[in-house]
């Protein structure tokens, strides 16, 4: 069980990060929206049992600048059963052989899904790449017979997720404090990522 915070401040250990979780849920298909004008062309294609390298380059690309790290650092056969499940659907928005962005669909709890990665390079961001990606994400969610569909962001995160993720249909139910290892001082991810989140080298 997950333990219940008091009210007041607590202080984070040295080398660690502690921040806000939002999460979010819709509990049926929204109405579709209207398509909006890109820059460039895209197209969304399903990676099929995917190359553990080449899935976590990508892993990396859209999430590095928002401190993304469990998929980098989970074992090998742990992600790979994960990927390779039947109930779990990977798929890489890209634009003349350029990979874009990443959803990541899990079917695995019966009646639900988890909008478990979504995401963007960071020169995609702001050009209607986004909307495109949520809108095939929802159709390809509730193309299968679940009751809920849920997300969880953080304020790592960019700072439109959580009013992009509303407009789209999601609601919030729940907030979670999450404290982890910085992975910028664990060499998991180089010192400049996410310069939004201060970095708080005591060893310094």
């Amino acid at each position: 069980m997950t333990p219940i915070l008091s009210p007041g401040y607590a202080t984070v250990p040295p080398g660690m990060l502690a921040n806000v979780v939002t999460c979010l849920e819709m509990r049926e298909r929204p109405k579709p929206r209207p398509a909006r004008p890109m820059e460039r062309p895209m197209a969304l294609e399903r990676m099929e049992k995917p190359d553990l390298a080449a899935y976590r380059a990508l892993f990396r690309a859209v999430g590095q600048d928002w401190l993304w790290l469990s998929r980098l650092v989970m074992p090998d056969e742990e992600l790979r059963a994960i990927l390779e499940s039947p109930d779990v659907e990977v798929y890489v928005l890209s634009s003349l052989n350029k990979q874009f962005g990443l959803l990541e669909l899990d079917f695995r709890e019966k009646g639900q899904c988890e909008l478990a990665f979504f995401g963007l390079v960071p020169e995609a961001i702001g050009q209607g790449a986004g909307r495109f990606l949520m809108d095939q994400a929802l159709r390809k969610a509730w193309s299968r017979p679940i009751g809920r569909l849920w997300v969880h962001t953080c304020t790592f995160d960019h700072p439109s997720a959580v009013g992009f993720y509303q407009r789209s249909g999601f609601v919030p139910y729940e907030f979670m404090v999450e404290v982890t290892p910085d992975p910028r001082l664990t060499g998991h991810l180089p010192r400049e990522a996410a310069p939004h989140v201060p970095l708080a080298d005591f060893r310094a």
